[in-house]
């Protein structure tokens, strides 16, 4: 009895694991034109969710191990900048966004503040503020859904 609760249990997880990897190897050959697509959810088989906002991020923030770049660099068109940085905007408005995805995006933030002020200065754009009132903005959203689990799970008990 208790082996096949347990054999279903590995099968979901299997499932739930080739899934993952489905969306890592979707994502891994995705452009920024294509990541804006997915985040707005307008990709008719892949579905938006926690784990799809983590390896964009991911994607953003690794290094390219054979040219040693990251995927957005100060010498980059300034319209790959634009997409880049709205892509991360509109990840931080997303409702699925989750405390392991605002950290990426902070550290992402870091990593590239040379490029946003020196974006913001050539172009006369404000994405440096922009980034800081969305990144507000994410935090007190999770903090809201923290606040109302906290509060079903005591209306619940």
């Amino acid at each position: 009895m208790f082996s096949k609760l347990l054999g279903k249990t590995k099968d979901k997880e299997s499932t739930q694991d080739k899934q993952h990897k489905e969306l890592v190897a979707k994502i891994a050959v995705m452009n920024l034109t294509d990541m804006k697509t997915y985040i707005n959810n307008r990709i008719p088989d892949c579905s938006v969710d926690e784990d799809g906002l983590r390896e964009v991020m991911h994607k953003l923030l690794e290094v390219n191990k054979k040219t040693s770049k990251r995927y957005i660099e100060i010498d980059d068109m300034d319209s790959k900048k634009r997409k880049g940085f709205d892509l991360v905007l509109n990840i931080l408005s997303h409702k699925n966004i989750t405390v392991t995805a605002i950290e990426q995006i902070n550290e992402f933030l870091e990593k590239n503040r040379d490029i946003i002020e020196k974006f913001d200065q050539d172009n006369k754009q404000i994405y440096d503020s922009k980034f800081k009132d969305a990144l507000g903005l994410a935090v007190d959203g999770i903090n809201a859904k923290a606040e109302l689990k906290r509060k079903m799970k005591v209306i619940g008990e």
